[in-house]
């Protein structure tokens, strides 16, 4: 195994047993951070101290991640199928980020006299959203605006605050990894591979050179034998 030290040094590639004195030795825990490696790497550390930094940076992530937000969106009263469908389909994805939504139509002109056009159409995204959403504010005039506000499902915050607290953990958890000794060990395996590629096809070479030679003397002996034949 690759083993880094309680420092974060580089011990280098150790057998498990060695490791394994090396951490008792220390007083601490030999622990695999990356068994997708070639070799695994093990870091020795405190880990129980270990889970309980992990877990605080965890909470605290909760606390600091960025609350929920209020995107806007806003239509017209005759919108067209493909333009309904874009600006759909980005509703869905800030409710699914954890954000609430202010959807409001303008109106413009003569489309005052109709503002219906503009309750239905904030009906009919209400309709399409209620898998991932709630509407918190209702449909309202406030002038030459209809608005309303729709809030993503309990289910959605949570999932979204987990989904970014798991980024915050990855990225602290990557810290105990050494992508350069991983490089490192990934060329030094294709190196191995490419010079056993590079010495099987050698013998290859040797191999049909020889046959070469042997068909080339069995023929000549057959021809001076044939000769030999003709002449007597």
């Amino acid at each position: 195994m690759r083993l880094v030290g309680a420092e974060g040094e580089q011990i280098g590639i150790v057998p498990i047993n060695e490791a394994l004195e090396r951490a008792r030795t220390a007083d601490l825990d030999l622990v695999e951070v990356s068994s997708a490696s070639r070799p695994p790497v093990c870091r020795i550390m405190d880990y129980g101290r270990f889970k309980y930094e992990t877990a605080k940076k965890q909470k605290t992530a909760r606390k600091k991640q960025h609350s929920m937000e209020l995107k806007e969106m806003r239509f017209r009263p005759k919108v067209d199928t493909h333009d309904y469908e874009f600006k759909t389909k980005h509703i869905r994805e800030f409710l699914e980020e954890g954000n609430k939504v202010k959807i409001f139509v303008m109106f413009r002109g003569r489309e005052m006299a109709h503002t219906e056009f503009g309750r239905e159409l904030l009906a009919r995204v209400v309709e399409d959203m209620k898998e991932v959403a709630t509407v918190e504010i209702g449909a309202k005039q406030e002038g030459r605006r209809m608005n309303m506000v729709l809030a993503p499902l309990a289910s959605l915050v949570k999932k979204a605050a987990d989904d970014r607290a798991a980024k915050v953990l990855a990225k602290e958890q990557s810290k105990y990894k050494n992508p350069k000794a991983e490089a490192k060990a990934k060329a030094n395996a294709t190196l191995e591979v490419d010079s056993a590629e590079g010495a099987d096809a050698s013998v290859v070479a040797d191999a049909d050179a020889d046959a070469s030679v042997a068909v080339d003397t069995e023929t000549s002996v057959e021809t001076n034998t044939e000769t030999k034949a003709e002449t007597e």
